[in-house]
């Protein structure tokens, strides 16, 4: 048992569940929009969310306690360098165009971990209310900008509506991490939770999500299965935002919550 855990804790914490959550909804939009099966692009976004949230989540422990990192540390840090390596193979083969996309995502993801140039405290993540905002676009952006421009399709009213939704999706997801922090997060942050409260809060998430669901009506491509996964995934979404609270259990939102975008692929897959 507590080498099965070890080995989920692993799997959570080196940031692998949530490239899968990546991939995921990468794979959607390319189901959306009737794209096949892009391995450049997808296996790109993986290894770079590996990369990208293990960076953003221990370069401050690397650099202050490099010569005493714990062994998971030590093996994240291979796992980051391997990831890494992979996502040059794979970005080598992306146009021009999307790996100048990428850079202004990957200069977001810096700046939310990294001060800025000549200050010492000055992150993306401290600046007061926007820490979710940052999350969202960034996430909206790599699952449905990137893999339509590497189709060479033109943002239209579809593509519009696409990343609008999943923008609203991400901010969904975030609320029962937000609850979570609560009692962690400074009051600086200006979180949704410290903002309106917990019980506010999650009304604003079931808010967000009917606007998630009426978003699909809009769709000019939308399938009665389409709207079904869709209406499906709002239920079980406004489910865990409605039992999330400061005081829930370790895998809530670090395993459970961010295991939805995977979901909602596999029940496209069972009803398309």
């Amino acid at each position: 048992m507590k080498f099965a855990k070890n080995l989920i804790d692993f799997y959570i914490n080196s940031s692998i569940h949530v490239a899968f959550a990546v991939y995921a909804l990468t794979r959607i939009t390319l189901i959306n929009f009737g794209i096949g099966y892009k391995e450049s692009i997808l296996y790109f976004l993986f290894y770079a969310t590996i990369t990208g949230y293990n960076f953003v989540k221990y370069s401050g422990v690397a650099r202050f306690r490099h010569r005493n990192l714990a062994d998971w540390l030590r093996y994240i840090q291979i796992l980051s360098f391997v990831c890494f390596l992979l996502m040059c193979y794979y970005g080598f083969q992306l146009q021009i165009q999307i790996l100048a996309l990428i850079g202004v995502f990957a200069c977001l993801t810096f700046f939310y971990a990294m001060p800025f140039f000549g200050t010492k405290e000055k992150t993306l993540r401290s600046l007061r209310g926007l820490k979710i905002y940052i999350i969202a676009l960034v996430w909206a952006g790599v699952t449905v900008l990137l893999p339509i421009m590497n189709e060479d399709l033109a943002i239209n009213y579809n593509v519009l509506l696409e990343l609008m939704q999943r923008f609203i999706f991400v901010i969904i997801l975030m609320i029962p991490f937000e609850i979570r922090d609560l009692k962690f997060d400074n009051i600086k942050l200006h979180t949704i939770p410290q903002s309106l409260g917990v019980k506010r809060t999650k009304l604003l998430g079931v808010i967000l999500l009917c606007v998630f669901l009426s978003i699909e009506f809009f769709k000019a491509q939308t399938s009665s299965e389409t709207l079904f996964v869709t209406g499906l995934i709002t239920v079980i979404s406004g489910l865990f935002v409605g039992f999330s609270s400061v005081n829930q259990k370790a895998y809530y939102s670090a395993f459970w919550v961010e295991s939805l975008p995977i979901l909602w692929l596999i029940l496209l897959f069972l009803f398309m």
